[in-house]
């Protein structure tokens, strides 16, 4: 027996207004730049799907692919928590390269600031181990979503990894 749907859009929870910015479908207006010294510099293209349902809680699916193959390359999905009567932010992540982590930081206006607060990862997982990821995410003047991540391994101190602005597409 298949559970009921609600087909009507659920109100936004007042707790998401100061991330209420975020919500919808971006996608990337030209390929971002993903560079690390352990891999060859790659261009890709990504979609950004957030919504709700109603909860303090924003609910994300991040889809990555190569910019000139189209091949699926990175996927993440997740939950965004902010503390109540903060501007705390919280994204708990997992990631199909068998990444799990939270990420912590600060909502400023409409720019969020992350940095790794706990990360786990499949017992296979390939290396070098990423040890530490920060993130930025910025609304900018002419309504582009601006992401650029940073990451550190095993063998590498923290440095940008990727670069990406997208447009809103719904």
């Amino acid at each position: 027996m298949a559970c009921p749907v609600n087909h009507t859009a659920a109100e936004l929870n007042p707790a998401l207004l100061p991330l209420d910015w975020l919500l919808g479908t971006w996608e990337s207006d030209e390929p971002g730049e993903g560079c690390f010294p352990s891999i060859n510099p790659f261009r890709y293209t990504e979609t950004l799907h957030f919504s709700h349902v109603g909860q303090p809680i924003i609910n994300f699916m991040f889809n990555a692919y190569h910019a000139e193959s189209k091949k699926p390359l990175h996927r993440e999905c997740g939950f965004i928590r902010l503390q109540p009567g903060t501007n705390r932010v919280a994204f708990i992540i997992a990631q199909n390269s068998g990444l799990v982590e939270v990420e912590e930081g600060e909502l400023t206006g409409q720019q969020l600031n992350l940095q790794t607060h706990a990360l786990a990862r499949i017992s296979f997982a390939k290396e070098p181990h990423v040890q530490q990821i920060s993130r930025v995410f910025q609304l900018r003047p002419d309504g582009r979503l601006e992401q650029t991540v940073s990451m550190a391994t095993d063998n590498q101190p923290l440095m940008q990894h990727l670069h990406i602005t997208y447009r809103r597409s719904s």
